[in-house]
């Protein structure tokens, strides 16, 4: 038996990804700790969960630094979760950094494609589906191995809003889903 899963938190905003994982490890059901978040925004509302969970947190846009402070907490894993800056991930990382993307990738990925932009972009398109992408991260933008996808329908009356709380409730299990297969499969 494993001891639970060391994880670095990525986040630029509200923390709602942070939150889930927070809340899949306290009922049990994802078999991790969190051991440090960082934010690239110093008033990242995910920070104040993180400091309400008692998480160590910091604020850095640098990769060199992100990935010096995942070093000295000596973490298994480094997950994205809406962190809108591009990492350079170095070879002691590589295929240890995940990322979660509000699309189907490789479809509605890419720079800028964040958050309402990318329902804004399905709902333009006339997709009949969208969904989530958790996936291996690489030096790109949403780009690298997919581990999971999960598909919600896109429906006639859906707003960008309405489509973005279906892809969300997708997200938060797709994401511990994701982590438990990395883990089985690189540990």
């Amino acid at each position: 038996m494993h001891p639970p899963l060391r994880i670095v938190v990525l986040l630029s905003g509200n923390g709602r990804t942070l939150q889930n994982l927070l809340d899949r490890i306290a009922d049990g059901t994802l078999a991790a700790q969190i051991a440090l978040v960082i934010s690239d925004r110093e008033k990242a509302y995910g920070l104040i969960r993180a400091k309400n969970a008692g998480i160590e947190s910091t604020v850095t846009a640098d990769s060199g630094r992100i990935f010096t402070l995942c070093r000295e907490t000596q973490v298994d894993l480094v997950c994205m979760a809406g962190f809108l800056r591009l990492l350079e991930i170095p070879p002691d990382f590589e295929g240890r950094v995940l990322n979660i993307h509000p699309s189907l990738l490789p479809a509605f990925g890419g720079l800028g494609m964040y958050g309402m932009h990318v329902h804004e972009a399905v709902l333009k398109s006339g997709a009949k589906e969208s969904g989530c992408t958790v996936h291996i991260a690489d030096d790109l933008y949403d780009h690298g191995r997919i581990l999971m996808q999960k598909r919600v329908s896109v429906l006639s009356t859906d707003t960008p809003q309405t489509l973005a709380e279906r892809v969300f409730e997708a997200e938060c299990e797709a994401y511990p889903e994701a982590i438990q297969i990395w883990a089985m499969s690189c540990r």
